[in-house]
């Protein structure tokens, strides 16, 4: 048991990046955490974090050693909850990172009915667009729009997203409406700024069997899916965009969908853990809601 707790004071560590906020955590004080994750360090005869004054960050032999461990701590999980006859409640905090737009308008509904189901269940939801280290961050669940290209992580598909160009009314009638992927140049276009590298997300299109990129010049370049979806309503342009995401305007007729017959094919939409063999029911019970998605017909 006691090199159990060791291993529950590294792994706590390593996800929060410091050992006072693992210390909140696990309900001790920073110094005890420190001495039990130097008492492992000195019985496995490697180093497991570089330390600063501020945060601790994972050794090569600190990252093998947690994705081994984070096994082991699950099966613990589930066996205690196997013998306490916990498994149907879970409880405890979960961390997730989400896109900003999905994440209102799907995830969070989901976690008040968890909350409803699971009063015991906290939340620390971290909305971002950008792509969360999981295991740096302490993340328990991230959800990721598109092709994954990190295969250390464990994914499962939850739902999809269409892509479709639209445009308001008023442009369209002073611009005209274009009928081929051709007449696009002759367009003013308002892009997405990609996190990180700050350049244009290149509008995807169906042409023929094949995909083709193009990477329009912009009259306005924004970082955030419902200020694209303002900026086109306003008129400054055409604008391609998740079909959630302007769902409403649609609707009411405030845009119009552009080239229809060359929107793209879906994007795949998927819930990535650090590991997946054995999940903890806090992250178990959120998984599944999450694969409901693909039930609204998106």
């Amino acid at each position: 048991m006691h090199g159990l707790q060791q291993l529950l004071a590294f792994a706590q560590t390593a996800r929060r990046g410091s050992f006072a906020a693992a210390a909140r955590d696990l309900g001790g004080s920073p110094s005890a955490l420190a001495k039990s994750v130097a008492r492992l360090e000195d019985s496995l005869g490697v180093k497991l974090f570089h330390r600063t004054t501020r945060q601790v960050s994972l050794t090569a032999d600190g990252e093998r050693l947690f994705h081994r461990c984070e096994r082991v701590l699950a099966e613990f999980d589930d066996l205690q909850s196997d013998a306490s006859g916990t498994r149907s409640a879970p409880s405890g905090t979960l961390r997730i990172d989400v896109p900003i737009v999905y994440g209102r308008r799907f995830v969070m509904p989901l976690l008040a009915e968890l909350h409803r189901r699971h009063p015991a269940l906290q939340f620390e939801v971290r909305m971002d667009d950008g792509f969360a280290d999981l295991v740096r961050d302490g993340i328990d669940l991230a959800v990721r729009i598109g092709e994954l290209g990190d295969s250390s992580l464990v994914a499962r598909r939850i739902d999809q997203q269409k892509l479709i160009m639209v445009a308001s009314p008023a442009y369209l009638q002073a611009h005209g409406q274009p009928q081929r992927i051709e007449d696009l140049a002759a367009h003013t276009a308002v892009v997405f700024r990609l996190h990180g590298s700050g350049r244009s997300r290149p509008w995807q299109l169906r042409q023929g069997r094949r995909v083709v990129e193009l990477h329009p010049p912009f009259v306005i370049q924004l970082n955030d899916s419902e200020g694209l979806a303002d900026a086109a309503r306003l008129g400054f342009g055409l604008c391609q965009l998740p079909d959630y995401v302007v769902s409403d305007e649609l609707a009411r007729g405030e845009l119009l969908e552009v080239l229809p017959a060359h929107q793209p094919p879906p994007m795949p939409v998927s819930a990535v853990m650090p590991s997946g063999r054995l999940l903890p029911p806090r992250v178990r019970v959120l998984l599944d809601s999450l694969a409901a998605l693909r039930d609204r017909g998106g």
